[in-house]
């Protein structure tokens, strides 16, 4: 019976015959030892073949990434990477490797050229686990405060974002574009089922070159009736909060071994530091209606140190379905979430519930009434006030993970200069 190798590294089996398969991670060879670093999808451990023994033959032959077979008898040894090795008396090849092309000396362009290969390295298989529990993290989340799960088109006719980053789709004989949100079918959704959620894919021609941004990306987005401006903050930061405790109970060994500094993540507390946009461009010594950059998000985040809300956008900066504070028109109920490291991760806003504000607002932003005709309607048979917002997931596991650049977040990056492998 093949067993885990995460299951052999516990001291009960200190002593044991065992059988682990997996793949050869590292080799050294000596005179009479050779050394195997052999891994699986739990974790590595170190085996040893002895010259003269039944494995020595295979031992040799076997190349880097072969995947094999391994028996043997586990001894506890501190010099061994995760503190057990196993003493091999047999070894079977099952897929001989050709000569692996990745390196210690590869750049980062050449193993996103080779990401089929390069997505079994420890760094990115142990960042791919964090995210497959942060997604687990977003549904328990939802569920206990049962949310509906609810499926928005991926092909639209409307563009609840800016128009210059859509993606068209040809073959429809008129204009459709990939979804950039869910937003505006969520908001037909909450009027049936009242709280929805969703995980999917959206779609950004996003032109900027920059280590958060992605072409394809994975967003969590929910919506709710009767949730107000301040309820929807606080909801955040419950989701935050959750989302990190899970991270913290099921990735331990992960975010370990990745260097990631887990105290920071331990210190996270509700309520988030809340700064108006106003405040922000004041530090920033920016004018009113200054877009903030990358870089002018990272850096207030970087100084406040932990997660924070930046509040009250000029309306005419944000979306047009967001509801202008009654208290300020020239600002609406919208906030931003910065998070240490990466910046804006979650964008979120009360919305228009009045029919006649929302036209008014159609029209300030240039926009067809005919192109948002159903969206209208939403308003004309009884409106309720609601609100949304949507969690960039890679954003989400860089900060959690501690990863340099987006790309290593996802499984197969796309930007608009990489659509391969």
């Amino acid at each position: 019976m093949f067993k885990p190798i995460e299951d052999v590294l516990k001291p009960k089996f200190d002593g044991k015959k065992v059988a682990i398969r997996g793949w050869v991670y590292r080799k050294r060879s000596q005179k009479k030892l050779i050394f195997l670093i052999i891994r699986d999808s739990s974790d590595i451990i170190q085996a040893v073949v002895k010259k003269g023994s039944k494995a020595w033959k295979a031992a040799q032959k076997i190349t880097i990434e072969s995947s094999c077979e391994l028996k043997g008898t586990i001894k506890k040894d501190k010099r061994a990477p995760t503190g057990y090795e196993l003493k091999v008396s047999d070894l079977k090849i099952i897929g001989l490797a050709d000569t692996y092309p990745i390196t210690r000396d590869k750049s980062a362009e050449f193993l996103r050229d080779v990401r089929h290969l390069w997505i079994r390295s420890r760094k990115i298989t142990q960042i791919l686990k964090v995210r497959s529990e942060v997604f687990k993290a977003i549904h328990d989340f939802y569920r206990k405060k049962d949310y509906t799960e609810f499926q928005s088109p991926i092909f639209t006719t409307c563009a609840c974002e800016g128009g210059s980053t859509l993606f068209p789709v040809k073959g429809f004989g008129e204009k459709v574009y990939l979804s950039q949100s869910w937003q505006l079918y969520a908001e037909a959704g909450i009027q049936a089922l009242e709280k929805i959620y969703t995980i999917t894919p959206a779609f950004r021609a996003e032109k900027s070159r920059t280590i958060r941004h992605l072409a394809e990306y994975w967003t969590a987005e929910a919506e709710a009736t009767w949730m107000h401006y301040k309820d929807m903050l606080k909801q955040e930061e419950e989701l935050i909060l959750h989302i990190v405790k899970h991270v913290l109970k099921t990735c331990k060994k992960e975010l370990k071994e990745l260097g990631r500094d887990i105290k920071e993540l331990k210190k996270i507390r509700a309520p988030f530091k809340k700064i108006t946009y106003k405040q922000a461009i004041k530090k920033l010594g920016k004018k009113w209606g200054h877009d903030l950059t990358d870089k002018e998000e990272r850096k207030l985040a970087k100084e406040i140190g932990k997660p924070v809300f930046i509040t009250h956008f000029p309306r005419k900066m944000k979306a047009f379905y967001m509801k202008s504070d009654p208290k300020d028109k020239k600002v609406v109920l919208a906030a931003d979430l910065l998070l240490p490291g990466v910046g804006e991760t979650i964008g979120g806003s009360e919305r228009i519930a009045d029919v006649k504000e929302l036209l008014k607002s159609i029209k300030m932003f240039g926009l067809k009434k005919k192109d948002y005709q159903w969206y209208i309607d939403l308003r004309k048979y009884g409106t309720v006030p609601h609100s949304g917002y949507g969690l960039g997931i890679e954003r989400l596991v860089m900060w959690l993970t501690g990863a340099e650049h987006i790309m290593d977040t996802i499984p197969f990056p796309r930007t608009i200069t990489r659509v391969r492998p």
